[in-house]
């Protein structure tokens, strides 16, 4: 990935080694970078990345800004009220994992917005290198619900999946990127995950 043509991010901060206040685990020391975007802010433990490189299988400068850009994608589900639906269900006590429960349903449209994200930026920047994709594409495989049940030794389990299969994360990221549309992210009428 080449970052020739776009501006250097200057909302970005660097909180290695200090302890974040923030709800929901965040308060560890593993935290190490916040991203401002807007109003938006994504905690980011930069140790996922090295993980990702050293024991996952996956990782890369496009690699790592899809994963940015997923939780992006989390962002958008919270403006468009995905997230608020998701969270009744919980609340009402429906039952979210499974190969194509609600969850994987919210983190594969995650998965496809960062898809359609990565197209507008290669549009605009035509900072993709050969390989690129193919990052992408491995990380997302690697961080498949399957894949990280296989390497910890495990029975892969699709009932008690959350985040979808390595095929379905490539398969959504990949739609995402080749259409470039929102639109054809909506994972929750989709018959095939």
């Amino acid at each position: 990935m080449k970052w020739r043509r776009a501006r250097k991010s200057t909302n970005v901060e660097d909180r290695r080694g200090r302890r974040v206040a923030a709800g929901g685990g965040l308060g560890l020391v593993g935290i190490a970078v916040v991203v401002v975007i807007g109003l938006l802010t994504i905690y980011i433990d930069l140790g996922f990345f090295e993980q990702m490189r050293t024991r996952l299988g996956g990782g890369g400068e496009f690699a790592e800004a899809y994963v940015i850009a997923h939780e992006v994608g989390h962002h958008i589900q919270r403006l468009t009220g995905v997230a608020d639906q998701v969270n009744a269900a919980r609340r009402s006590g429906e039952n979210l994992e499974g190969a194509s429960g609600l969850l994987v349903r919210q983190e594969l449209q995650a998965d496809c917005y960062s898809g359609v994200w990565g197209h507008h930026a290669q549009q605009r920047h035509a900072w993709l290198e050969p390989g690129d994709i193919e990052q992408a594409l491995r990380t997302a495989s690697a961080i498949g619900d399957d894949q990280l049940q296989r390497q910890s030794g495990g029975n892969v389990v699709p009932d008690s999946f959350t985040h979808g299969s390595s095929a379905q994360r490539m398969r959504w990221f990949k739609r995402g990127f080749e259409t470039g549309e929102f639109a054809s992210c909506d994972t929750f009428q989709a018959d095939r995950l």
